[in-house]
């Protein structure tokens, strides 16, 4: 049994207080959080630009020679220059969040967080190395 109810123009509505859209300005934990988000499009760049240098090798001469002078472009560079800025930031505060990530024990015992952070950055650095070596001879 259903009644026609008309409702008029007063009646209960729940409370939503209006939130900026540039709420996570408010605090810098917030906004490196929204920046480390953002971040994650720049790590897909990247992935996307290596397998496009792939390709253009495995195509050939001219195919590379084109991803050369794509890349050589200054819109381009600016845009790696800016994924670089937020890749580095990713990894920084991925290795911040490291110790309370990973819990390693070692003859039973816990191994201090710092310890952990220290020999992430030691092992960063220790890669990075041998990359530069490899790569520039």
């Amino acid at each position: 049994m259903s009644e026609n109810v008309e409702y008029g123009g007063y009646y209960a509505r729940w409370h939503r207080p209006r939130v900026s859209r540039l709420w996570w300005l408010r605090r810098r934990s917030y906004l490196v959080f929204v920046l480390r988000e953002l971040s994650c499009v720049f790590v897909a760049w990247f992935v996307v630009f290596l397998l496009l240098l792939v390709h253009a090798v495995s195509s050939g001469e001219r195919e590379y020679q084109r991803f050369l002078d794509l890349s050589a472009n200054p819109w381009m560079l600016a845009l790696n220059v800016v994924a670089l800025c937020f890749v580095l930031f990713h990894t920084i505060t991925w290795f911040a969040l490291t110790p309370q990530a990973i819990v390693v024990r070692l003859r039973g015992r816990r191994v201090p967080g710092r310890a952990i952070l220290v020999l992430s950055y030691l092992a960063w650095a220790a890669v990075s190395a041998v990359m530069a070596w490899v790569i520039l001879g």
